[in-house]
């Protein structure tokens, strides 16, 4: 056996335990969910195949209809706010703060991505008492009164929204921050030099440069939006009605309280396509972006 083929047999044995586990824990779940969503699988009796029923049924299901509202409003709040919140505060902290404050700052904004959902949801249920809560005393300090936060179907998902963009700030910020200093100061200093205000360089230097980082970001920020559900779990259990209810909580229902395993599985399998179709809009736009800017 020659000496190339020897290295490229050991390439694959370096990746086969790798490969093995993409295939059975990443893989085979897609295929094996496929299959089910065809099927009245409960997890107790036979499957039987029973075609597009069940995609038929997600779209007819009054539940799945107001989860999926939900998920989207979820998605176009906390994706864009969050986005913008990491970019300035990277870009400040890198600008104005290269200093011991600076770096305490980063870190106190990373104890909530650090911090378990379960720990997040709990002090965020507290701070949103109607009686007694943080916010709510606040008011009442200057004569005015608080709203039931998470008891009111206008402010309940609202406020789940604040709470997934306090504990995803700090990881995106740090992101923007690596970008943003490795980007190099002798454009800046030309631009100053022209005469350009710190707001012109944020947006001529800065946002260009930064577009495969936003790339990045605001992918993870859809991917992990559309799988929103221990913070909805905890914190309201999918109420007041059904104003906080997800899509992920709705596969969740029907797999572990209905056991309706089939019909957990096409939704899944639907909300795979959305991500999907996002993602390659998505990775679309930004391409042709990239490539603008290159040519210029």
């Amino acid at each position: 056996m020659s000496r190339r083929k020897k290295e490229m047999m050991q390439g694959y044995i370096y990746i086969l335990p790798s490969l093995f586990f993409m295939v059975c824990f990443c893989l085979l779940p897609i295929v094996m969910s496929t299959y089910f969503s065809f099927t009245d699988y409960n997890a107790m009796t036979p499957a039987n195949f029973v075609g597009f029923d069940n995609y038929k049924k997600v779209f007819q299901d009054p539940y799945i209809i107001d989860a999926i509202k939900n998920t989207f409003t979820y998605v176009l709040i906390t994706v864009p706010i969050q986005t913008f919140l990491s970019l300035v505060f990277a870009a400040f902290l890198a600008n104005k703060m290269q200093n011991l404050g600076g770096n305490f700052l980063r870190s106190v904004m990373f104890i909530p991505v650090i911090a378990s959902a379960v720990t997040s949801g709990a002090i965020w249920r507290t701070i949103f008492t109607t009686d007694g809560g943080i916010i709510n005393s606040f008011l009442e300090f200057f004569g005015i009164q608080g709203p039931n936060w998470l008891g009111d179907s206008k402010t309940a998902l609202i406020c789940i929204c604040v709470v997934a963009i306090w504990k995803n700030v700090g990881y995106f910020l740090v992101i923007y921050y690596a970008g943003i200093m490795g980007l190099s100061p002798e454009l800046y200093e030309a631009a100053r030099v022209d005469g350009a205000t710190t707001i012109q360089q944020f947006f001529k230097i800065t946002m260009p440069l930064l577009k495969p980082i936003n790339y990045l970001v605001i992918t993870l920020g859809i991917i992990w939006s559309f799988q929103v559900f221990d913070l909805s779990y905890l914190m309201t259990s999918g109420g007041p009605g059904r104003s906080t209810v997800t899509i992920v909580m709705g596969i969740y229902n029907a797999a572990f309280k209905e056991y309706r395993m089939g019909y957990a599985c096409a939704m899944a399998i639907l909300l795979l396509l959305v991500i999907l179709v996002i993602n390659i809009i998505e990775n679309t736009f930004f391409k042709e972006k990239l490539v603008k800017g290159d040519a210029k």
